[in-house]
């Protein structure tokens, strides 16, 4: 599989060989979708919790009589069926959301979007991606001049002018070969990878 190599000002210039093994891989969309959605699923905190008829401030005096009355028989207003009663299966903040996912799964997942992203023009490659200063307008022009707004870049080795620069630029990523995930390969519209971070690529999913 060959990608385009970019210059400073975003024009192909010419071609990189990469692995077959990684970036020719067939797309397996049910595959992608299972990663993507445990990868999403494993970042989830129990931020959110309710409560049980237990735990719900109500009296318990039985609101009417058993008979007699002719509605329907009543215990007391923290049932789960009434307004204001207590959920019968209540959301808890140690809910645990996590999906288990095989590593060869992973990583057959995340070669198959690298593929697809090759196959799309939306992966390019760059002899190295860094800045002098860690100036967010310093990073920021250098995006413009490539005519890239919403792109990820994945750099062997990202240095502090790099990840201060970017850490405040909105629809930009900047990260290692072992961070990258699923969802932001998915996400950003351009993904910028480094010679060296090819190499790294093909040693973790090859």
């Amino acid at each position: 599989m060959q990608l385009e190599l970019l210059n400073e000002q975003g024009q192909a210039t010419s071609k990189v060989d990469a692995p077959d093994t990684v970036f020719a891989r067939d797309y397996n969309e049910a595959l992608i979708h299972q990663i993507v959605v445990a990868f999403q699923a494993n970042a989830r905190q129990g931020t959110r919790s309710q409560k049980n008829r237990e735990e719900v401030k109500h009296s318990t005096k039985k609101p009417w009589a058993q008979k007699g009355t002719g509605r329907a028989r009543s215990g007391m207003t923290s049932s789960p069926i009434w307004r204001g009663g207590g959920r019968a299966f209540p959301n808890r903040v140690d809910e645990n959301f996590t999906q288990k996912l095989n590593k060869k799964m992973y990583r057959a997942g995340m070669a198959s979007i690298l593929s697809q992203l090759a196959r799309d023009g939306r992966l390019a490659v760059v002899d190295s991606f860094d800045i002098d200063a860690p100036k967010t307008k310093l990073l920021a022009q250098k995006f413009k001049d490539m005519s890239l707004s919403s792109v990820m870049v994945i750099s062997d080795n990202v240095g502090d002018n790099l990840a201060l620069a970017s850490r405040n630029l909105p629809n930009v990523l900047v990260t290692e070969p072992r961070y990258a995930d699923p969802l932001s390969l998915v996400f950003y519209k351009k993904v910028l990878v480094t010679k060296a971070a090819i190499e790294q690529f093909k040693e973790m999913y090859a």
